[in-house]
């Protein structure tokens, strides 16, 4: 009777402890790892296995997996399966009009570069110096394609990274992505499950017409980057990244220059911060100690590569789970505009809940890069469970360059609270040319929102609540001309006042609590 290859449940076994140092020969005596070809494919279909791979976890299956690929290709396209089994398989290049199937069971892994062998080594790329390394070189992944159309990767198998860093100095012949795309267009990612996937899993560069869709990534640092594409549909996701963004739009320099990532949707998705590993395999652990700034990240976050802008997207209908909150962030001279976000849950958040940021950094050529904009954005059905006492919500322009036209509604965000009257007389410091972050002005002086250099701002039916008392009060503008609170409730110690206002025009409250309606023309400093 023929062996079956190794089943998915063995691979998570084997990729668990692996991460955690265990040896191959650990793997249970009962799971055989061998595998015999299959055969009488269907007309179209590229059995890896008939090109020579051996999937047992062991062999080199590179050049089996890539003359599959290159035959399809040769015939005009079709589907390249990998059925059940192991595929250790170093730098595998995609070609157009090809299907990458991964049968259940089956799983593709990175395999560890050799002395002799390794990851197609990165391009050149002489704008590199815009953005880190892992955004300007595509060829040193696992899976990766330049310029090609029409092409799925599709479950409902295992990617695994086991042999990709996570770092930007990548030695010789390493890689550091599992899937990266430049360049291409009409392409679906599409029903699988991806481990340890490197700096990404998923890196997509001036791709055009993207579908990724019930993906559950469990990974070691960026979940899924979209940068400078068009036309992207992203749902029925679950990305865990403890140590990095979950998912992630960008608008990097790497082509050579600014291009826009526009007419995206991102819907029903997840994000999370759980160890490493506990996801997929459904212990959810939230034992690690070691994070960036003491916290999981794991998040939604627009930039921090930004020389092209974000334009026309919609966010709903997505889950954050201890993890970092919602950041809308442009540093590097791109316009952030007409974005819709809505019906959102976040718990037990770390940094944070609403992070909007208008810098300087100007990363980005010297003397074409100007400041940016962010407008036209609305933000509403937002439940927010455990939030972090350190940092309010942040909304924050520059001098001279205000964030503009937002509306806020139907909020509710309830904070652990337990803030002091000297975090509610601190001034955080403009940085602007400081790589954005919550962290990056301190404590804040209110626990609800934190808002400075806006114009044009409507909250409605926003209610921050304390699960324990806080001296500071629920919000603080700076900076500000043209705000409406229409039906805003919070949560104050006695004596501390629900607003502070500084160098604020044109402000108004109704129907508040406890704040009484009122209408202020100027105010120098004011509390209320």
């Amino acid at each position: 009777m023929p062996q079956r290859g190794l089943t998915r449940a063995a691979i998570l076994f084997l990729a668990a402890g692996v991460m955690a140092g265990a040896r191959a020969d650990l793997l249970p005596s009962s799971v055989p790892l061998t595998a015999e070809a299959s055969v009488d494919e269907a007309p179209g279909i590229y059995d890896v296995k008939a090109f020579g791979a051996r999937g047992d976890g062991k062999t080199l299956d590179t050049e089996a997996v890539q003359q599959a690929i290159e035959q399809a290709s040769a015939h005009g396209g079709g589907k390249v399966r990998c059925p059940a089994g192991a595929y250790p398989c170093l730098s595998i290049h995609l070609r157009s009009n090809i299907a990458l199937y991964l049968d259940q069971g089956a799983s593709l892994i990175a395999a560890d570069p050799g002395a002799m062998t390794g990851y197609d080594p990165p391009e050149p790329n002489q704008w590199d110096a815009f953005q880190d390394f892992g955004h300007s070189h595509w060829h040193n992944s696992l899976i990766w394609g330049e310029q090609v159309e029409n092409v799925s990767i599709l479950g409902p198998g295992l990617i695994w990274g086991r042999g990709l860093t996570r770092n930007d100095d990548v030695p010789k012949g390493g890689g550091n992505k599992s899937i990266s795309l430049k360049l291409c267009r009409n392409v679906i990612i599409k029903d699988l499950s991806m481990l340890h996937g490197g700096h990404f899993a998923i890196l997509a560069t001036g791709v055009d017409n993207l579908t990724i869709d019930n993906l559950k990534i469990d990974t070691n640092r960026d979940g899924i980057d979209i940068d400078c594409c068009r036309n992207v549909r992203v749902s029925n996701c679950s990305v865990n990244s403890p140590f990095d963004d979950g998912i992630c739009p960008k608008s990097s320099y790497a082509l050579g220059f600014p291009r826009a990532t526009e007419n995206l949707t991102i819907t029903n998705c997840q994000v999370s911060g759980y160890d490493e590993g506990t996801f997929l395999n459904g212990t959810y652990k939230r034992e690690y100690q070691k994070f960036s700034h003491g916290s999981p990240t794991g998040r939604i976050k627009f930039g921090t590569e930004s020389n092209g802008g974000f334009k026309n997207i919609a966010i709903s209908n997505c889950v954050f789970d201890y993890s970092r909150g919602l950041a809308l962030e442009t540093v590097d001279g791109g316009l952030l505009e007409d974005v819709t976000i809505t019906n959102i849950t976040m718990r037990d958040i770390s940094g944070a809940p609403i992070f909007m940021r208008l810098g300087n950094r100007a990363r980005g050529p010297k003397g074409s890069t100007p400041v940016g904009a962010l407008r036209r954005v609305i933000i509403s059905n937002v439940v927010v469970y455990n939030a972090d006492p350190k940092y309010s919500s942040i909304i924050s322009g520059i001098p001279r360059h205000p964030i503009e036209d937002l509306t806020l509604s139907n909020i509710r965000i309830y904070c652990r609270g337990g803030g002091t009257k000297e975090q509610a007389a601190l001034d955080p410091a403009e940085k602007e040319k400081d790589y954005p972050e919550p962290y990056m002005f301190g404590e804040m002086p209110a626990y609800g929102f934190f808002i400075r250099h806006v114009q044009g701002l409507e909250m409605s039916d926003v209610d921050v609540a304390l699960m324990s008392p806080d001296q500071r009060p629920a919000f603080v503008l700076d900076g500000v001309k043209g705000a409406d609170f229409v039906h805003v409730k919070a949560a104050s110690a006695a004596g501390a006042p629900t607003f502070v206002l500084k160098s604020v025009e044109d402000f108004s409250t109704r129907m508040c609590w406890p704040a009484a309606d009122k209408r202020i023309e100027r105010a120098t400093l004011e509390r209320l």
